[in-house]
This record gives C-alpha cells, structure tokens and sequence, in this order.
C-alpha cells in the first residue's frame, strides 16, 4: 500500500456562503417601487460588463435610499420578505456580486426602519471633539494633536451626538454614506501603533509596538 505524503484532515468540500440566497424581511411601514433607468450604466468587469438598468427605492419612517440594481439579479416581494435570485448561478460575477446586493437591501430595508449607527472614540492627551454650527452649516470640530482645530461639514442625512468630549456618535439611514463620512473624520489621525493616540472606530483596537530604542 502506497503511503500518502500528505495527511488529508478533511476530504469534504468547504460548505460556500448563502447569504445570498437567505431572504429579506420586511416590516409593514416599508415600501418598495422599481423603475427602469432611462440611461443604464455600464461597469466592465474583464471580458464581461455589468449593467444597472433599474432603480430600487426603499422608503421607511427613517427616509428613502436608492439603489442601482443590475439587470442580472430578480427580486420577488412574497408580502413579509424578499427573495433575491440571479439569472445565471454559474456566471462567477452573478455568484459574486449576489450576496453583495443582498446585504446592500437588507441595510438600506434596516436604515429606513432602525436606522444605523456608528462610534468614534478619541484617545490621547489633549485629544476631544465637539459640534459646532457656522453659518447655518453644522460641523464636527476636533483638536488631535496639532495647533489648529481640524474637522469636517455634517452630510445631509447624518447626524452626530457627543456623549463625552472623546466619543462621537453618529447616526443615519444610509450605512455607506455613515460609514464612509466616519472614515473621512478616522483619517485624520488614525491610531499609531506606539503610543496608541488616534481615532478608533466601532471598538477597533491595535497592536502596541515596542518603542524605538535609539
């Protein structure tokens, strides 16, 4: 008998995600309308493209989000939840880009509804941030380490407490756009791998190096 010269643990498949194919709740003060776009975009991908030819409006108690659905994905409305399907399950950018629109439904459905939140948390001596309003336009202002007071305007749609001068909360229904401003305000000064003094977002935390012996 010939000896194996690698020992296999295993010799089932990895089981594949079906986020894909999980459904979307719904709640009944959500209402959705798809229209076709009179001019679709065009992604190339490789050799093939994706194109966005509908557009998908979630409206809810928190607002209304818009999204650009390709012409590949069939979305079907059973009444208390949503079924996603794609046309073609052996096309790998349809299976890719399956449980991506998924999940980009189910928290634009979540953001209209509850509504998402995120946090920023300072750390370092000196460091703190505060809202302000100049001319009519809110802002958040934060001194981290340098002379000047930096900061960024307050997108429509987001709002922000301050429950300390060190923590930052911010809110909306869109999680892209929340998210996207947090990491604008987080690249300001992102946390430095020494000290630890920086921004941290939603509970990050790092790795302390050691420090440089000269």
């Amino acid at each position: 008998m010939q000896s194996l010269s690698k020992r296999l643990f295993s010799s089932c498949r990895s089981s594949l995600s079906h986020i894909g194919s999980s459904p979307v709740f719904l709640t009944p003060d959500v209402k959705l309308n798809s229209v076709n776009m009179l001019i679709p975009k065009v992604i190339p991908k490789g050799s093939q493209k994706i194109i966005l030819n509908s557009l998908l409006s979630i409206n809810g108690p928190n607002g209304e989000i818009n999204l650009q659905i390709p012409d590949f994905l069939n979305i079907s409305n059973e009444g208390t939840s949503l079924s996603i399907s794609i046309n073609n399950d052996k096309n790998k950018i349809q299976k890719s880009l399956w449980g991506t629109y998924r999940s980009l439904i189910n928290n634009a459905i979540i953001g209209v509804t509850d509504g998402h939140s995120s946090t920023l948390r300072f750390q370092g001596t000196g460091y703190r941030v505060n809202l302000e309003t100049i001319d009519n336009v809110k802002w958040v202002k934060m001194k981290v380490g340098r002379c000047n007071v930096e900061g960024l305007p307050i997108p429509n749609g987001i709002t922000c407490e301050t429950p300390s001068q060190t923590l930052l909360v911010l809110k909306g229904a869109n999680k892209q756009k929340l998210n996207l401003f947090a990491a604008r305000l987080r690249n300001m000064r992102p946390p430095e791998p020494y000290k630890g003094k920086g921004i941290y977002f939603n509970g990050e935390t790092i790795k302390l190096k050691a420090k440089k012996v000269k």
